[in-house]
């Protein structure tokens, strides 16, 4: 580097992704979000979707709740978090699940969850199948 540039590394976590906020990613999340609440109403004792605009509009709140209220609840539940080595995150994913069916019921959208336990395996079988079908996504696009 004669010329006098340089380049600087920056430390920054978590790592910046490029396409993370693409219209392509987001209409991923919401397929991938429609897919996991379809699946829970239809394995999960509890959880029950009337029909596909209660799918569409639940995913909408679920969405919107995930991105607004998990984050903040995310940070207050922090000593909660490290006691717990990360697994109060079900729990919090479960009040986000059932916040969802509370939203949805103030908005008479055809969506409920009876109970702690619904929640509990609804919320951590929506996350297990964001997990799969998003990794699976990114692989084929990898592929390509």
């Amino acid at each position: 580097m004669s010329n006098g540039s340089y380049r600087a590394w920056v430390w920054q976590w978590p790592p910046r992704r490029h396409d993370e906020w693409s219209a392509a990613n987001l209409v991923l999340r919401f397929v991938v979000s429609a897919i996991g609440i379809f699946l829970a109403g239809q394995w999960v004792r509890g959880v029950r979707v009337g029909d596909w605009q209660a799918l569409l509009v639940s995913t909408a709140i679920f969405a919107i709740v995930h991105s607004f209220v998990r984050p903040v609840l995310f940070w207050l539940s922090c000593p909660f978090q490290i006691l717990t080595l990360g697994l109060f995150t079900l729990i919090l994913n479960a009040a986000m699940l059932a916040l969802t069916a509370w939203a949805a019921g103030q908005l008479n959208v055809n969506f409920s969850v009876d109970g702690f336990w619904a929640a509990f395996l609804g919320a951590l079988l929506i996350s297990f199948t964001g997990i799969v079908l998003t990794s699976l996504a990114r692989r084929r696009r990898a592929m390509l």
